[in-house]
């Protein structure tokens, strides 16, 4: 075996004497592995050394190429393009995990909002929130005006009352919406001390006073703050607020809703004039105001009864 040089060198450095000379040394070596295994087995000759040995001995030393680096630093186009393609690949795969991570966290946050948004559904659906009491729509009247009945009975709203100034205003206020119905809305109202026990109704226009105790659109509510305002007719249609002047202090009015009854203690007592619709204001404590048309087959005036929530 030669020495090894300073630094090894590859294939491409060497000179073709220094190429043939390696080929001539790796048969040389190759020829006596054969030797050394015939002398074991004891079936060596005599065998005299060729022309090569002679020829090896007059060249010069090299350094042994590192056929692993040789077979490596030897293009391979094949290899070369099955890596390319492996490369290809793995970037495939890469930008497809990216995209599917990218995806899965798009659901996830999507997820998350619809879930909040079905939370906050189910929070209110279980918490409704209390409607606003609509505000009270003030009349240019006081309601259940109309003209004295005749000997038939008949009469109809009593125009003449109505100052002639506000009489466009009641047009713009004629025929507001009823509401829809509501647990907490009242249904019926009793006073013991004249014998009435009636169905109240939403809205106190001319064809609501026909069917009973009608409720003006925009007061409380029995229970709430403020102010329930109910009218009816004392001479027609079932004369149910005839005796409002029998009332006293300490009378009750009994306001039912389809879930419990509200008792009311009367106040007070006033005779006003039709246009005194103050009386109808909003208060700040749970009241009622009940209000007909005085005197009896006269209508020229309102009695007005205030009551007050018993605690």
């Amino acid at each position: 075996m030669f020495s090894a040089m300073s630094r090894r060198r590859s294939p491409e450095d060497l000179s073709v004497e220094e190429l043939r000379r390696l080929l001539v040394e790796k048969r040389r070596g190759a020829r006596k592995e054969r030797l050394d295994h015939f002398r074991r087995t004891g079936r060596v000759v005599a065998v005299t050394n060729d022309e090569s040995d002679s020829a090896l001995a007059s060249l010069p030393e090299v350094e042994t190429p590192d056929l692993s680096d040789t077979l490596g630093g030897v293009p391979d186009s094949k290899s070369d393009s099955r890596s390319k393609r492996r490369k290809l690949a793995d970037r495939l795969l890469l930008a497809i995990e990216i995209i599917s991570v990218i995806s899965l966290v798009g659901i996830l946050v999507n997820g998350l909002g619809l879930l909040r948004e079905l939370n906050q559904e189910v929070a209110q659906a279980l918490n409704p929130v209390t409607p606003t009491p609509t505000p009270l729509v003030m009349a240019v009247v006081l309601p259940s005006g109309h003209t004295p009945p005749d000997a038939q009975g008949n009469t109809q709203p009593n125009e003449a009352e109505i100052p002639e100034h506000l009489r466009p205003i009641l047009q713009s206020l004629a025929n507001p919406p009823i509401p829809t119905s509501a647990p907490d809305q009242a249904v019926r109202i009793q006073i013991p001390a004249i014998q009435i026990d009636a169905p109240v109704v939403q809205g106190d226009g001319w064809e609501q006073l026909k069917k009973g105790v009608a409720q003006h659109i925009g007061s409380a509510n029995p229970g709430q703050d403020g102010n329930v305002v109910l009218s009816a007719h004392n001479d027609v249609y079932g004369e149910l607020f005839r005796h409002l002047d029998k009332l006293a202090p300490g009378d009750q009015v009994i306001l039912f809703t389809q879930q419990r009854q509200f008792v009311y203690i009367v106040d007070r007592t006033a005779l006003v004039e039709p246009t005194a619709v103050e009386v109808m204001s909003s208060t700040g404590n749970p009241s009622v105001t009940l209000i007909s048309c005085y005197p009896y087959l006269i209508d020229k005036q309102r009695i007005v009864v205030f009551a007050r929530l018993q605690s």
